[in-house]
């Protein structure tokens, strides 16, 4: 299904790609969106088409799931990636920031002490997924009539989690109750070292996922060890060190749960602020009604289940995913440094070259040397107007200059792919 625009730019009842490219074949519409597709007609149409349009969010802390439903009939299915890099960055940031006023340069006072947050604040990593979604609702409202949406709105008990048989007194006070970490590993683990079992030895408290390879520092990922084994077992897991019955212990991390539970409510009220009737499911109706429809378990098909107004059949009118990919509009920062924090090269002062942006979509008509031929992919501009030409995956396919080049699609800090819809690895058929 193709979304439709009329000359105002007001959104229309989707049509079935064989009507879109009829349009287009007789100039009667033009192509306004590349991702997702979408055509603007030339005429002023106004649609009377009662139909009901709902889309269901199935939100989750890498990916979330977006389905259009149109009664029992699904007209899109897409996936948004969430960026997972924000902490990490900002984490480097802080380091190369920390040592530069340690150095024998301009001392820049610390500022973090004499700044406020503003109520209903998010940190940078949990903010940027709830932008996300409420960038594609919007988005999605000006492609298509939408009436109403549906949103799982999960909680995840994290100590259920982590063990489900918790109950009473012991869910109240948790497994540290009358402990200080360090006492009570050393309970645990008979003051020894979980490693080459000495004793009688200072022991340390080491993390069995260490922190540079995102362990956290909850007590089912702490360990004790000598100096020795600490230092020799660096940044491996316990398990590269040779210690898979430790590394056992070490739970899977809660992260994603609690970072989901942190901001449903934001998610919601961002949903609330469209004007649009908002339901609320749970997991476990997703759950029961994907059984049901016979659906695997992905985030897009989730979408399709959730709340209660998902119908007993559905009708799959599309056979393709849209995969979109927070990517950012790149960096403030023009200065490319090295891991010592020292500057190692300069980025032009401007985003724009030729008409061109870092990240456009573009296709390359290459009529001569190594790369003749014609290409498609996203652009990597330089300031002397020599681009490059990348896929989807990354990789260089073509190197040319601007005048070979002509816009598709402008960047808009996301990221597309489409993807067959598969379901147990074979890519689904249509007959429409």
């Amino acid at each position: 299904m193709i979304f439709v625009l009329n000359k105002n730019k007001q959104p229309l009842s989707p049509c079935h790609s064989a009507v879109a490219r009829k349009l287009l074949k007789s100039g009667k519409a033009v192509i306004h969106k590349k991702y997702p597709f979408t055509i603007r007609l030339k005429e002023l149409k106004t649609s009377e088409n009662k139909a009901e349009y709902r889309l269901k969010i199935d939100y989750g802390s890498r990916h979330t799931g977006l389905a259009i439903l149109n009664g029992s009939k699904v007209i899109g299915l897409a996936q948004i990636h969430h960026k997972t890099s924000i902490k990490s960055n900002m984490d480097s940031r802080r380091a190369m920031r920390r040592t530069r006023r340690n150095r024998t340069t301009r001392y820049r006072k610390p500022r973090f002490n004499n700044r406020k947050r503003k109520e209903g604040w998010l940190s940078p990593s949990l903010q940027s997924r709830v932008d996300n979604i409420q960038n594609w609702v919007d988005k999605l409202q000006k492609l298509c009539p939408l009436t109403q949406i549906s949103y799982e709105n999960v909680k995840f008990d994290t100590q259920l989690l982590q063990n489900p048989e918790v109950s009473g007194v012991e869910y109240q006070q948790g497994e540290l109750q009358g402990y200080e970490v360090r006492e009570y590993l050393l309970e645990k683990w008979n003051r020894k070292c979980a490693y080459c079992g000495a004793e009688n030895v200072p022991l340390e408290i080491e993390h069995i996922i260490p922190r540079a390879r995102k362990g956290t520092d909850r007590v089912s990922n702490l360990t004790l060890a000598c100096r020795t084994c600490n230092e020799a077992k660096g940044t491996n897991t316990a398990e590269e060190f040779g210690y898979p019955e430790i590394q056992k212990q070490a739970t899977k991390t809660l992260k994603d749960a609690a970072l989901v539970t942190a901001t449903r409510w934001k998610v919601y009220s961002v949903l609330v602020e469209t004007g649009l009737e908002v339901e609320c499911g749970t997991g476990a109706r997703t759950k029961m009604n994907r059984i049901r429809l016979n659906l695997p378990k992905d985030h897009h098909f989730d979408a399709i289940c959730v709340g209660a107004s998902t119908p007993n059949e559905i009708t799959f009118k599309t056979n393709q995913v849209l995969h979109i990919k927070a990517k950012g509009r790149g960096s403030h920062c023009r200065t490319n440094l090295d891991k010592y924090g020292f500057p190692r090269g300069y980025m032009a002062r401007q985003k724009s070259f030729f008409g061109f942006q870092t990240g456009d979509i573009v296709k390359a008509i290459i009529p001569k040397g190594k790369y003749k031929g014609t290409h498609f992919g996203a652009v990597a501009c330089r300031k002397k107007g020599s681009f490059v030409i990348k896929n989807k995956h990354g990789k260089l396919i073509a190197e040319t200059t601007y005048k070979n080049c002509k816009m598709l699609s402008k960047a808009d800090g996301y990221e597309y792919t489409i993807e067959p819809m598969e379901v147990d690895g074979i890519p689904l058929t249509l007959k429409l």
